[in-house]
């Protein structure tokens, strides 16, 4: 045997399948973590579960004594269908005459709002957030497109992490995509829309999967052609909160998968808390003074 990289490993060193150790398999149950073959896998929203974690005892989403908390439970997304209605009400509300909610909510990193707005308004930093319930009204497939991948992948990830954790994923990731667009984009970048907290939807999930074993070829392909449409000449794509959201979004997604154990939840919590507040010292660095 060979110390070379690549080097395929000896019977005796590949992991096996705790209920039958004669079958090689480096599948892990994603939330007891033990190596399962593929009878033995029951397929999860996200990876797959051995047959201890899905007998009657467990069900619900009930861990049991050896797994992480890992939410897996039937109970509807609230969070997901409330953050839609949200998008979908200030969309609505834009396109009533007199309100101006676009320039009203729009994220600009610097002064110029340009032809959409007052030139010279003040650095104010909530639009950070505002943008992300906010799109272009004059493409409608924008927010179609948005909340689609929302609808898909927003039920999984919140009946997976639980409500609080994807709300905070949700709103570090949007608010990492506008520190994208502070830090890569031109000056007078006006930008709006929900991509960036999408994107990092997309960035957790991906993070997930791969430390719980499932297969993320697919989901790779998705995410590259969405970045590279961004960089395409005479699209109007902001790739800097794309970029922006799916960085955060991968770092909240870590850090969940991460520190699953109970013990570790004042962990992970803190590690939570402080990125979201090196994304305010970034937004604070990097932006023009208060007037």
């Amino acid at each position: 045997m060979t110390d070379e990289v690549g080097a395929a490993a000896s019977p005796a060193e590949a992991p096996t399948c705790y209920r039958h150790p004669d079958r090689v398999s480096y599948i892990r149950c994603q939330r007891c973590e033990r190596h399962i073959c593929v009878p033995c896998q029951s397929q999860a929203p996200v990876g797959v579960l051995c047959p201890e974690c899905v007998s009657p005892r467990n069900a619900g989403g009930q861990p049991g004594p050896w797994a992480p908390p890992v939410r897996l439970g039937s109970d509807a997304p609230v969070v997901t269908y409330t953050l839609i209605g949200l998008n979908v009400l200030v969309y609505l509300l834009q396109w009533i005459p007199g309100l101006n909610l676009t320039n009203a909510f729009a994220y600009a990193p610097f002064y110029s709002f340009g032809e959409y707005g007052a030139v010279g308004a003040p650095y104010e930093p909530w639009r950070m957030l505002t943008s992300v319930f906010t799109h272009s009204t004059g493409f409608v497939f924008h927010i179609l497109l948005n909340m689609y991948t929302l609808w898909i992948f927003g039920q999984i990830l919140e009946r997976m992490l639980g409500r609080g954790r994807f709300l905070a994923l949700y709103l570090i990731s949007g608010i990492a995509g506008s520190v994208g667009v502070m830090f890569w984009a031109e000056h007078d970048t006006f930008v709006v829309g929900a991509s960036g907290a999408i994107f990092g939807l997309l960035g957790a999930f991906l993070v997930i999967q791969r430390k719980l074993g499932g297969d993320t070829s697919q989901l790779l392909i998705l995410v590259a052609i969405n970045l590279v449409i961004g960089f395409l000449p005479g699209m109007s794509v902001a790739w800097q909160a794309h970029l922006g959201g799916l960085i955060g979004g991968a770092l909240v997604g870590l850090t969940y998968v991460q520190t699953r154990q109970r013990s570790q939840r004042s962990l992970q919590i803190g590690i939570i808390s402080l990125i979201a507040l090196a994304l305010v010292v970034l937004s604070l660095s990097h932006a023009p003074a208060f007037v």
